[in-house]
């Protein structure tokens, strides 16, 4: 008679496996961005034009003139780009969890979107002051945020890239990351710390404005992060945000003067 073995249990997670896991989870994903967007502000630095003479473009033609083309490879894209947020899931699982550990689920959906709409709407306005004075005083990149040919799947790439932000990011160096520094006995402040200047450090290609924005942004998400112990809230904040800046760039560009 064949009998059935005891399910495996799950894998003790010490630091040292944490700071292994950690490192591999980015190394693939945002913390490879960061040290691309840094080669990115050196190329721009050593750059003849001023850095505010220079452009960033957050979305941008991936085929010109071929819009079918454009639309697949855009869409491709996105796929590859969110693709880490599956690895995050599965060793969530390996290790006992889920997702719903770190709050990336649909179990809140109401408060979640008030909390995300209320988020979105005080950082956004600050954050378009902020970067209009630091592009004004020459420290920050022109930042294009859409730069899409003007066909039917414009708007709808637009809002599903600013989607992808918000759900790698806030799964990622939100939720992710402090739920296992924490593990890992890390205090409070210092895996905000480490989670604010990640964040700054894959919008460097932007300029000095938006690392240190976000770095400032990296701040508050995280603590409410830790007080919430939600990633959800802050997946909606981050989406808004990006759609309005997206979309609304792709309307407002040549229409009004103080848009750079």
């Amino acid at each position: 008679m064949r009998t059935e073995s005891p399910p495996a249990s799950a894998p003790v997670l010490g630091p040292k496996l944490i700071r292994a896991e950690v490192i591999a989870v980015f190394s693939v994903s945002l913390g490879a961005s960061g040290l691309v967007a840094l080669v990115r502000l050196i190329g721009a630095l050593t750059a003849p034009r001023e850095l505010k003479n220079q452009q960033a473009v957050l979305v941008g033609s991936l085929a010109p003139g071929r819009p079918w083309l454009d639309l697949t490879l855009q869409l491709v894209q996105m796929a590859i780009a969110v693709a880490p947020v599956g690895l995050v899931a599965y060793l969530l699982v390996r290790s006992g969890e889920s997702l719903r550990t770190i709050g990336a689920d649909f179990r809140r959906p109401g408060g979640d979107v008030a909390r995300g709409a209320l988020l979105a709407a005080a950082i956004g306005g600050t954050g378009l002051a902020f970067y209009l004075a630091v592009w004004a005083a020459g420290v920050n990149l022109t930042v294009v945020p859409g730069a899409l040919p003007e066909v039917w799947w414009q708007v709808p790439v637009l809002l599903l890239a600013a989607a992808q932000n918000g759900v790698l990011e806030e799964v990622l160096v939100a939720g992710y990351l402090l739920h296992r520094l924490g593990q890992a006995g890390w205090g409070p402040w210092r895996a905000i710390a480490v989670s604010s200047l990640l964040r700054g450090s894959y919008h460097l290609y932007q300029g000095f404005g938006g690392f240190v924005g976000n770095v400032v942004m990296g701040v508050v998400f995280g603590r409410l992060y830790q007080r919430w112990g939600r990633a959800m809230p802050l997946v909606v904040a981050h989406t808004l945000i990006d759609a309005v800046a997206f979309v609304g760039y792709a309307f407002l560009r040549g229409r009004v003067t103080w848009l750079p």
